[in-house]
């Protein structure tokens, strides 16, 4: 199942450093929640750190980022700390959450064929539907494109 944008999101739950993160704890608010393979590693801790100084920006908006992986919770708060990191982070261990998204694919990489999370972006409205999805994303200027288009809600 992938979900586009017009679907009504996903309800969800995840364990975060501070306790569990549900879609209903963003009921009436538009939120983004973003999909990455891997705590710690270049292209996830580019995308965390941008999404990090970009929060006040999403917040002036009314919005709240939330990065989601099958990382621990025990692996997200060293990744926080790491880098100082503003926004929460889920943990989704065994991938129900990153399934229902539709962010679970078959990836390719030295001609070997394996299961792992597409990175992926979703723009939640106010009323709980998607307003905009980005696959496959490139991390250089993401940050700053997903707040232009929460902008325009």
């Amino acid at each position: 199942m992938s979900v586009e944008a017009g679907d009504k999101a996903p309800e969800f739950e995840v364990e975060g450093v501070d306790g569990p993160i549900r879609s209903a704890d963003f009921a009436g608010k538009p939120y983004v929640v973003y999909f990455y393979p891997k705590d710690d590693t270049s292209g996830c801790t580019k995308e965390a750190q941008d999404f990090s100084a970009l929060a006040a920006d999403f917040a002036q908006l009314g919005l709240t980022v939330l990065g989601i992986s099958k990382d621990s919770v025990a692996s997200h708060r060293k990744f926080i700390a790491k880098y100082g990191l503003s926004i929460p982070l889920g943990s989704d261990p065994e991938g129900a959450v990153i399934e229902r998204f539709g962010s679970w694919v078959e990836k390719s990489m030295y001609g070997r064929q394996y299961m792992g999370i597409d990175r992926s972006t979703f723009l939640i409205d106010k009323d709980g539907k998607v307003a905009r999805v980005w696959r496959k994303v490139k991390t250089n200027g993401h940050g700053a494109e997903v707040l232009k288009a929460a902008q325009s809600l």
